[in-house]
């Protein structure tokens, strides 16, 4: 296998766990301000089915494939502190950018002060499952 389809797998599997944490987050009521599925087909103007296509897409191709393309360049010596270390920037991307498009303000502050802490921790999180699943997918190991 690849490195480029073991990013898109493990970008998948991330995507699952976070999606599913998520789901739980809204079925307990926790910050229900903070719905990224609504975000996003509201940016699109289209139905929430098609906004868990986008988060799937944008969670499995394009941060997996991308942790991929740059895990030689990711600092750290693991999968886990590479894919630690790229949830991290990649939550700063959405700060500055998504959550400004999505109307949320920058870091996402319209929606309450935990909304940065909150998507700070799934973004770990999902970094955290990236980067491992990376390392145990079988195939030609990624430079440390």
């Amino acid at each position: 296998m690849n490195d480029i389809v073991k990013g898109l797998v493990a970008g998948l599997v991330a995507t699952i766990v976070l999606s599913m944490l998520m789901i739980a987050k809204g079925m307990m009521g926790l910050m229900p301000e903070l719905d990224v599925i609504a975000m996003l087909s509201s940016m699109m103007s289209t139905a929430p089915i098609v906004g868990w296509i986008i988060h799937f897409m944008i969670g499995a191709v394009l941060w997996g494939g991308l942790f991929a393309f740059l895990y030689d360049q990711v600092p750290g010596q693991n999968g886990m502190t590479k894919g630690l270390l790229f949830g991290g920037a990649a939550w700063g991307l959405m700060m500055i950018a998504v959550m400004p498009m999505a109307g949320a303000g920058l870091f996402g502050m319209n929606l309450g002060v935990m909304a940065p802490v909150m998507t700070l921790m799934l973004h770990l999180i999902f970094g955290l499952i990236l980067g491992l699943v990376f390392d145990k997918l079988p195939g030609a190991p990624a430079a440390a």
